[in-house]
């Protein structure tokens, strides 16, 4: 059976992360992973929920050397670890800090003060091995899971490393979780096998992540979503230089990021992809609509409007769950996802359209639609919207709305709230939104009542 290494590093005295402004070279590394692969129970799966970015990259390699599976949920609420254990039970946490997940946990062992890391052999892994277990954010359901091999996750970084082009020696800087698939391939999975360096920081807050970049050499990237860039933006802090920004997890407007581009001086790559394919695709997006495939990889139209992405590190084709258009070449466009389309009285758009809309208005911070599930006896959808707009009455909004979509999709009711309840990579479950809906549920009827 063919086998891939656990490293692409040849070289032992290369820099595999920086921790604190220091640099963790390979050895070191592949030391630290024997030592906590030693020390882990025999339980066959494990949930990583280490907040140090290097921490998870050792935990993750040193359970696939053990044999587990490493269990990656977009949330961690009480009532996903019920599901979780109720199809794993044999399920425990690896921590390096207080946690109050309802699951065994093993400590992080931390190295003793007499460690000395001495190179050793690379290891190798079955690339038809399964090495972890990523469940879908529930944007539009319920979570579902979704099993990836070391082969075809290995071959995805690949492409992408080939795509991306990234200057040798680079370091990249995450502001995404590495248990989120995004953050997991283009954070974690890249220092494996994409020829760059890790940064051990989970950096939130503008000001943190313009410190935690300061604090490892160039070239540098940046891993990010919308929500954080256009939080640093805002934030105007000073950026160190850098050699490229990614972004996923959410639409990527244009003008934000033209913004993003003018304002931190360097190229700003969006990615395409989903739990179930991985990145399947880039664009520039302050220079084109078109997204392109990666090589060997295309999409396969069925006839029934749904597109199957297949070749390439996919192990099988793959359901597309998003309105595309292709336009031959490897190259094609994003009409929204499929689950995201609302029909309202016979006219169709999307949910991410609206949001884009909304979010455009002058002194919108934040901002989302909701379409509920319908009530019994109701013929039209009723759509809603909350907003995080200081300074703007919900009268003001609501005509900055009138003049950017078609009444049909105005929001009854529309919302304002101090914050929307994003998740660490700035996603927003439906549950979520129902969620808040609920909570609301009194200041809601009195708007309809009003109006």
């Amino acid at each position: 059976m063919e086998r891939i290494a656990l490293l692409a590093h040849r070289d032992a005295d290369a820099v595999f992360a920086w921790r604190h402004g220091e640099p963790v070279r390979v050895h070191t590394f592949l030391a630290d992973v024997a030592r906590v692969a030693a020390a882990m129970p025999a339980s066959r799966h494990v949930l990583n929920a280490c907040t140090d970015r290097y921490h998870v990259a050792v935990g993750f390699a040193a359970a696939m050397l053990r044999g587990k599976i490493n269990l990656l949920p977009a949330t961690r609420t009480a009532d996903t670890i019920c599901q979780l254990r109720a199809s794993a039970p044999d399920l425990f946490c690896l921590v390096d800090g207080a946690c109050e997940l309802d699951l065994p946990q093993m400590v992080y062992p931390e190295r003793g003060t007499d460690h000395a890391a001495a190179p050793g052999a690379m290891p190798e892994i079955d690339v038809e091995r399964v090495v972890a277990r990523v469940y879908t954010s529930g944007s539009t359901g319920s979570p579902v899971p979704h099993d990836k091999t070391w082969g075809s996750l290995v071959h995805c970084i690949r492409a992408g490393q080939r795509r991306l082009a990234l200057p040798p020696g680079t370091t990249l800087v995450g502001t995404v979780p590495a248990q989120h698939m995004y953050g997991f391939e283009s954070t974690l999975l890249m220092a494996f096998h994409g020829d760059v360096a890790l940064s051990a920081g989970h950096p939130f807050y503008p000001a943190d992540i313009a410190a935690e970049l300061a604090r490892v050499p160039a070239p540098r990237l940046l891993v990010s979503t919308p929500v954080h860039l256009r939080a640093l933006l805002a934030a105007e802090v000073t950026v160190p230089p850098l050699s490229l920004v990614l972004c996923a997890t959410a639409p990527l407007p244009d003008e934000l990021a033209h913004a993003v581009e003018a304002r931190l001086g360097a190229p700003l790559v969006e990615i395409y992809g989903s739990t179930e394919t991985g990145q399947i695709a880039t664009r520039r997006t302050a220079h084109t609509e078109c997204f392109t495939l990666f090589d060997e990889l295309e999409l396969v139209p069925t006839g029934d409007g749904v597109a199957l992405a297949s070749g390439g590190h996919l192990l099988a084709p793959t359901p597309i769950h998003d309105v595309i258009e292709r336009l031959g070449g490897g190259d094609f466009l994003l009409h929204g996802r499929s689950a995201d389309m609302v029909n309202v009285a016979g006219k169709r758009s999307s949910l991410a359209h609206l949001n884009h809309q909304l979010c455009a208005v002058p002194g919108v911070l934040d901002g989302a639609f909701f379409a509920p599930d319908p009530a019994a006896g109701d013929a039209v959808t009723r759509l809603m919207a909350f907003a995080v707009a200081p300074g703007l009455s919900p009268a003001a909004l609501r005509r900055a709305l009138r003049a950017r979509i078609d009444p049909a999709f105005m929001p009854r009711p529309l919302v304002l709230v101090e914050a929307l309840p994003r998740n660490t990579t700035g996603k927003l479950p439906r549950a979520a939104l129902a969620a808040l809906a609920a909570e609301r549920a009194d200041s809601i009827e009195a708007e309809l009542h009003d109006d």
